[in-house]
């Protein structure tokens, strides 16, 4: 046995050996690069008292991960299709530990965004190269399993994140949180040169830059205009990038409609299954990027949990989102993924909808059947929409389906922090500024308070810890109507203390209700758009939820989703799911080979 995989999986006669160990390699490199952002909310009050960072600094911490991830994948991604797929996740892991590094080393705001944007960028290299990889490895009749695993992952790493942060934070800081990502990605890289083979395009043409530039500009803008116009307002900024995102996106879609080769042919946003599958994605996303930022802030905040304690009380997410790809690989063969899709989009709507009991006196029990079924929810309704997406794309696009997927997703988490985000946090001050009316604070103390839970929570506490130096100096003071007048304001303040820790949890709890509640409605509508664009059953969709055979891929192609809806229609036609299931990947030719 070779130590290096030096074969390229297309001149491979048979499926490749060892190619679950290759999943295996590719799962840990998806878990990192979604670790990274779960495990920065539970290390960002640490890392906030550490730096002394604004609320506009914390913001950009985290979202300037975001922006070069969602906004380079497309062109990335086809960049890796055409010279090396393996070689982008190569280049993607060491640019990654690299940023991981640069963050670990850190001393000021700038220079920990600057770190985290360079984590974004080999994130943006490494996430479309797994999904590209694992379908050119896969023979179809595995690759829809394949798939159910690798979303897995990426709900594990959802529920991972905040307790592996958790784990490190009880002993060492929040840079710590950086580092870790180093050695797993050597373990990665180690990996991906023993068990992933090499890939690429068996014949591409010459690239779309013009279009992967567009793409570039539209996408980055419209990230940042989702990220800078609710945290901070809609002033020049937000109106320059709505703008520039506006304007980039109609030059996008013109050129690729004009250019033979395009780096993404827009047609084939007309083909039902194809556009449904995304945009199931996207609001998915929506929905569980927000419930995740506000559900991880009430279990610390108002529940009292620690960071580790957090993380353990999300793994109940992780475990249904294992039981719901195993349900998903059961019933999406019998019924079809607008079924299983419709189903898991429901049941994501459903637990949204349980939120909105939370209140001030509500304990980690009230949260527990939200999370299972929100976990099922995802492990329902993500893998068929991946595996539809991949199975879009001809063999020499798999980097761009794998792209188009991320992007997708990137999309719709980026809207859900900054919609539900800004929903709760103006929510959340207004629910504060009717309840602590009542506890005669300091001028000044209510509009901090109303920044954030935090903030509110510190305010208390600093109310609180000024109530106790009164009490200290009235119990020393000599003058009994001095220590009176002290013991007087003592109290005064301690009540204010009480009553502002409660307005606090009361406030923020009614905020999450309420969030949750438009939440709900926005994946509800969402959910019935879903179910009239995706089409009925497939004739070929016997082993996966997206292996529609060559006719869907082709009819992609050309842009004719008329043609594949009716194909898709005709599922009564004589044809058998399977019949191509013995097809080698080496010998499969352009769309042929991934359905």
């Amino acid at each position: 046995m070779r130590l290096v995989a030096n074969e390229p999986v297309e001149r491979m006669e048979r499926p490749y050996a060892r190619r679950w160990w290759a999943l295996l390699v590719l799962c840990l490199s998806l878990l990192i690069i979604v670790m990274a952002n779960t495990a920065l909310t539970v290390a960002a009050p640490d890392m906030t008292a550490d730096l002394g960072l604004s609320s506009a600094d914390l913001q950009w911490v985290i979202d300037g991960y975001t922006v070069p991830y969602a906004a380079l994948m497309l062109l990335l991604g086809a960049i890796g299709d055409k010279y090396s797929r393996r070689g982008a996740l190569v280049l993607g892991l060491l640019v990654f530990a690299g940023g991981a590094v640069g963050g670990w080393l850190a001393d000021s705001s700038t220079q920990v965004i600057a770190a985290r944007a360079v984590m974004g960028v080999g994130a943006a290299l490494i996430m479309p190269a797994t999904l590209s990889l694992l379908a050119a490895t896969f023979p179809r009749a595995e690759r829809a399993k394949a798939i159910t695993l690798w979303t897995a992952t990426a709900g594990l790493a959802i529920a991972a994140g905040p307790l592996v942060a958790g784990a490190l934070l009880e002993h060492h800081g929040w840079s710590s949180t950086f580092l870790i990502n180093v050695p797993v990605a050597a373990v990665a890289l180690v990996g991906a040169f023993v068990l992933v083979p090499p890939s690429r395009a068996g014949h591409h043409d010459r690239i779309d830059y013009v279009g992967g530039l567009l793409s570039v500009v539209w996408i980055g803008s419209l990230v940042y205009m989702i990220i800078e116009g609710p945290h901070f307002g809609w002033g020049a900024k937000a109106v320059t990038a709505a703008v520039v995102a506006g304007v980039g996106l109609v030059a996008f879609v013109l050129w690729e409609l004009r250019h033979p080769h395009p780096v993404l042919d827009v047609r084939r946003f007309a083909d039902r299954r194809f556009a449904g599958s995304n945009l199931a994605v996207a609001l998915f996303f929506l929905a569980v990027f927000g419930a995740f930022y506000y559900l991880t802030q009430h279990l610390q905040f108002v529940l009292g949990y620690d960071a580790f304690d957090t993380g353990l009380r999300m793994l109940p997410l992780a475990g249904a989102v294992f039981a719901g790809s195993a349900l998903t690989g059961y019933l999406t063969p019998r019924v079809g993924m607008k079924w299983t899709v419709t189903a898991g989009m429901v049941g994501g709507t459903v637990a949204l909808a349980l939120l909105t009991r939370v209140d001030a006196g509500s304990s980690y029990g009230d949260f527990l059947a939200p999370l299972i079924v929100l976990g099922l929810a995802i492990g329902l309704a993500l893998s068929p929409c991946t595996d539809a997406i991949m199975g879009a794309f001809p063999e020499s696009e798999l980097g761009v389906g794998g792209a188009v997927n991320d992007t997708s997703l990137e999309l719709g988490g980026s809207l859900g922090i900054a919609i539900l985000g800004s929903l709760l946090g103006t929510s959340y001050s207004d629910h504060l500024g009717n309840a602590a009316r009542r506890a005669d604070l300091p001028a000044g103390t209510l509009a901090t308070a109303q920044d954030s839970v935090g903030a509110g929570y510190a305010v208390a506490e600093g109310v609180g810890h000024k109530a106790q130096q009164l009490a200290a100096q009235a119990a020393q003071a000599t003058d009994p109507r001095q220590a009176a007048e002290l013991k007087g304001q003592a109290q005064h303040l301690a009540g204010a203390a009480r009553q502002m820790t409660d307005a606090v949890a009361s406030s923020f709890s009614d905020a999450v209700a309420h969030t949750s509640l438009v939440g709900a409605v926005i994946l509800g509508a969402g959910t019935l758009l879903v179910a009239l664009l995706l089409p009925r059953k497939a004739r070929q969709e016997g082993t996966t939820g997206a292996s529609q055979g060559p006719d869907t891929a082709r009819g992609a192609d050309q842009g004719d989703a008329t043609q594949d809806e009716d194909r898709q229609d005709g599922a009564a036609s004589g044809e058998q799911p399977g019949e191509q299931v013995g097809e080698q990947p080496g010998k499969q030719s352009g769309p042929a080979r991934l359905g």
